[in-house]
């Protein structure tokens, strides 16, 4: 990614890995879903409390960096769209990462051409009717509570979305490429003719757990020094 922020491994060995170190992962609400394919992508949060005006998104945009990531707090609301192309055209030309979004969008068919990856709960064609109140940005955001600040990083991909603490970051990435190389290992070996169940030395682990119940297959694979990505 820009700026020193580290290149991004799928979401799924993230949330292995943060499990594995005990580093507290928030996963963002499933309900949000990215407008197109999504391949892993990780930047520092940039976080704003959207109150129904654009000058904050365009404030926390301008005190961005390239590879951040903008977190949209719109409440969830259902009956508008707080961002649309010009928004996220913005954001794509200041070279942010990547839009989550606690709300709606809309000009789907624009934010399809313009590419840059955009999470949000669906699509509304009204943009926001109230009166905002004047005033600077907020700096953080809850997406059904789940709580989003500038010393976050946010990864994503098409499974999700998902919330570290920036100071964690490097050291869940190691471990999630870890966890990635032998995966693929697995599945490589898997395609050239040697099933998962061999790789495990299943059988044994069989034989092993009826004289002794309480073994599990994680015990296993750790005592004989194989690997745990199961």
């Amino acid at each position: 990614m820009h700026d020193g922020t580290p290149t991004a491994p799928p979401t799924a060995a993230v949330a292995d890995a943060a499990l594995r170190l005990g580093v507290d992962a928030r996963l963002v609400p499933v309900a949000l879903r990215p407008v197109l394919p999504v391949a892993p992508l990780v930047g520092r949060a940039r976080p704003v409390t959207h109150l129904g005006s654009v000058d904050v998104l365009l404030e926390t945009i301008d005190e961005a960096s390239p590879g951040d990531v903008l977190v949209i707090d719109n409440g969830g609301r259902l009956d508008e769209a707080c961002v649309g192309d010009l928004m996220v055209l913005e954001a794509e030309r200041a070279g942010l990462a990547a839009m989550v979004v606690w709300g709606l969008h809309r000009d789907t068919a624009q934010l399809r051409e313009i590419g840059l990856p955009v999470f949000s709960l669906g699509t509304c064609p009204f943009g926001p009717r109230r009166v905002p109140p004047a005033g600077r940005r907020m700096r953080s955001a809850f997406l059904d509570g789940v709580g989003v600040g500038e010393d976050d990083h946010v990864f994503a991909d098409d499974d999700g979305v998902l919330v570290v603490a920036s100071d964690r970051v490097d050291e869940v990435v190691e471990l999630a490429r870890e966890i990635q190389r032998t995966e693929t290992a697995q599945a490589e070996r898997m395609r050239a003719g040697t099933s998962l169940r061999e790789q495990l030395d299943f059988t044994g682990y069989r034989a092993r757990q009826a004289a002794d119940p309480e073994l599990t297959l994680r015990r296993h694979l750790q005592e004989r020094g194989g690997a745990i990505e199961v």
